[in-house]
């Protein structure tokens, strides 16, 4: 896989939790923020601080290498936060609140720099006003053959679109199938190759159309999810599904684009649900052998597509198609790695670094923008001064993705709770997934894991402890009465002994002479305490 050196990948964005839901897992904060680095690091090093990545030249890609660590991060989240809500109502909800506050931001920033003078925008994109607008408000520019406004924007397509494939499986209740899709994907690119078309949909009805269509069958989509009627999102689902026309028919449908072809494109989203068959395996929905099978198979796919598919320079064929092969491979070892350490703790600013990863990911490019005036030249800076220019960068970077992570995206996080609240006040339960597993309760923690329970566990379980509460209080009912019973009966028995030892008494002192006859009792001599005198 081969980026161009202003490519930027998406980190998997946390999702969007409800109040309460389990706290975040630190090892996949940990890949964010790694790969966060690593993506900062690759759009600095063509101004400062080559070094690294001259070092890295012919084994590792390290823009391509930060992309696919964020999508089987996304992968892996993205499952987890549909089964933990049970709601494509509160998914989409807390989607769109969640990436669009930031992505705004963005925009605005650059349209602020282009003000300036400090960026220029495409020329594409000012003849062509209309489908840069609608493709900017769906995010699926890369799709449609839009070049993004931000160069970093293009990972979004590939993000939304999983979001559409996995709603329309998680409504259809094939969601635990991922294993079909992470192999059907990957073989598809393998097999299609080149053969695949890049830009059909724009060569059959225009550029302005596909974008239109596009925004209207998002738009649809989200509204029906909102809405929450079964009978509405079944059809939605099934119209979801031909989201997937867009990467297999029109991956690379203009050269402003990042997948380098339809194949490609494929790949990506092979990538994604690798980690959801990750998360399937984690959770105990899939055995780990047939998992580590289709893994295996996705990965040899992939390997075989790169190295057979990408176009590369003649001169340096070879040596591209092993830093593809290898970047691959440090990938999956990376994510393998991360899976493995995930009871360890997380140094805390690693797992800071992944929440504003988000943030960094959007805004790190701005940033450069900023700096590469004050930045020219300094590659024949000394090492030291070189050293001095990238911390500082960073600081800036990380100052900036602070503040917009505290006063951009958790204020918007925090309204997208507040608007799913009133929409199921007004729209009532949701019911677009009642044929899937809904999950009730997230598992705990990065450690050890308690199996989720499904709606129908729920409901055995509510029924068992209401019997248990009915049995016990049968048997509490059954005690008292025997207990009623038996004081009862003692009663009766000791009325009768004081009938009859009263009827003694009576006989005892008809019988007696007169002057024997002393004390109430029975007897003459019994003792002072027993005779009342």
């Amino acid at each position: 896989m081969h980026l161009h050196h202003h490519d930027m990948a998406t980190p998997a964005r946390p999702s969007s939790t409800p109040p309460s839901g389990p706290p975040r897992l630190g090892w996949l904060d940990a890949l964010r923020g790694i790969s966060a680095l690593v993506v900062v690091y690759f759009h600095l090093s063509p101004y400062v601080l080559p070094h690294g990545r001259q070092l890295l030249t012919g084994w590792v890609q390290l823009g391509p290498y930060g992309v696919l660590v964020f999508f089987l991060v996304s992968g892996y989240v993205i499952p987890m936060s549909l089964e933990r809500y049970g709601s494509l109502r509160r998914f989409w909800v807390g989607r769109i609140f969640r990436i669009y506050p930031a992505y705004l931001l963005t925009v605005g920033a650059m349209l602020f720099l282009v003000v300036l003078g400090l960026r220029k925008i495409s020329a594409k994109l000012v003849d062509d006003p209309i489908s840069a607008v609608l493709a900017h408000a769906t995010m699926l520019q890369d799709l449609v053959g839009v070049p993004s406004l931000v160069g970093v924007f293009w990972t979004l397509s590939y993000e939304m679109i999983f979001y559409v494939l996995m709603s329309a499986l998680f409504v259809l209740g094939l969601h635990r199938r991922c294993d079909w899709w992470a192999v059907g994907l990957a073989a598809t690119a393998l097999i299609g190759g080149r053969a695949l078309p890049d830009d059909l949909l724009d060569d059959l009805v225009g550029r302005v159309a596909v974008t239109t269509l596009v925004a209207v069958a998002l738009g649809a989509t989200v509204a029906a999810y909102i809405l929450g009627r079964r009978d509405t999102a079944l059809l939605t689902a099934v119209v979801g599904l031909g989201a997937l026309a867009l990467p297999l028919l029109n991956g690379s449908a203009d050269a402003g684009v990042h997948g380098h072809g339809s194949w490609e494109s494929l790949t990506f989203l092979a990538v994604m649900f690798s980690g959801t068959v990750v998360h399937a395996a984690h959770h105990g929905r899939m055995r780990a052998s047939h998992a580590a099978v289709t893994l295996g198979t996705v990965l040899a796919c992939l390997l075989l597509s790169v190295w057979f598919h990408a176009a590369y320079p003649a001169a340096t064929a070879t040596q591209m198609r092993i830093e593809a092969v290898s970047t691959l491979i440090a990938v999956a070892a990376t994510f393998a790695l991360g899976f493995a350490l995930r009871h360890r703790r997380v140094p805390g600013w690693l797992t800071w670094l992944g929440r504003v990863s988000y943030s960094v990911y959007l805004l790190h490019t701005v940033v450069l923008i900023v700096f590469i005036p004050y930045l020219r030249g300094a590659l024949r800076w000394p090492f030291p001064t070189q050293i001095a220019a990238a911390m500082l960068y960073l600081a800036a970077v990380l100052v900036v993705s602070w503040l917009s992570y505290h006063l951009v995206e958790m204020p918007g996080q925090r309204l997208g709770k507040r608007v799913g609240r009133a929409l199921d006040r007004r729209f009532g339960p949701d019911r677009a997934g009642a044929s899937a597993d809904v999950v009730t309760r997230a598992p705990r923690g990065p450690g050890r894991r308690r199996a989720p329970r499904r709606s129908t566990d729920v409901v055995m379980r509510v029924a068992h402890r209401g019997g248990r509460r009915r049995a016990a209080a049968s048997t509490a009912a059954a005690t008292a009465a025997v207990a009623s019973r038996a004081a009862a009966a003692s009663t009766a028995a000791a009325t009768a002994a004081v009938a009859s030892r009263a009827a003694a008494t009576a006989v005892a002192t008809a019988t007696a002479p007169a002057g024997t006859r002393t004390g109430a009792g029975p007897r003459a001599d019994a003792a002072p305490a027993d005779v009342v005198g």
